[in-house]
């Protein structure tokens, strides 16, 4: 960051404070993060729109953010509309101090985009998701887990080490009892 981008948002900084001063609806989250809240609060018909400074900033766009907590409600149409909307008129300010002109730009054209927001946005989204029958299908037939006595269950444990792996060697073979019941080669082919 040079020092001629720190002083320009240093200044923007404190005339976007005086701007807003007593203005709940503004909000500073860091030196660089700023938020602004539209609608009526708490109600279905409201978003909180966050603009965060890059190093370069007033030279290129802050970072536009819709994803806070707040806007859990609003419908991913909207939030992406909103950023098009704020990215292309910020192009016109680069160079200069763009966050107040953002925020009232964005103020101008509520009404209209907010009209998109549903009044029961659960209920939208529940519209766009579909069950198959595959899936339905595949939750019926869970696998049973196998049901143990407590003797099962104590003898398991019992076969286990402290790291409840089994023992090494567990599956070895014993070669003399093995061969003692087939017998060797020479057994098998006699001789004649």
């Amino acid at each position: 960051m040079t020092t001629e981008t720190a002083a320009l948002q240093e200044e923007e900084r404190e005339a976007l404070l005086s701007i807003y001063e007593g203005d709940e609806f503004f909000k500073q989250i860091d030196s660089s993060t700023f938020q602004y809240k539209y609608g009526v609060s708490d109600s279905m018909k409201s978003f909180v729109l966050e603009l965060k400074w890059g190093p370069n900033y007033p030279e290129e766009l802050p970072v536009i953010n819709m994803d806070v907590f707040y806007n859990k409600h609003v419908i991913s149409s909207l939030k992406q509309k909103v950023i098009e909307l704020v990215k292309s008129e910020g192009e016109q300010f680069l160079g200069m101090s763009m966050t107040y002109s953002l925020f009232e730009f964005l103020k101008e054209k509520f009404e209209n985009l907010i009209a998109e927001q549903p009044e029961n946005p659960v209920e939208h989204e529940m519209d766009k998701l579909c069950i198959s029958e595959q899936d339905s299908s595949q939750n019926l037939k869970k696998e049973k887990k196998e049901q143990l006595t407590k003797a099962q269950k104590r003898r398991q444990w019992n076969r286990l080490d402290s790291k409840r792996e089994k023992p090494r060697g567990w599956n070895w073979v014993d070669i003399v009892k093995h061969l003692s019941q087939t017998g060797s080669k020479e057994d098998n082919n006699p001789i004649s």
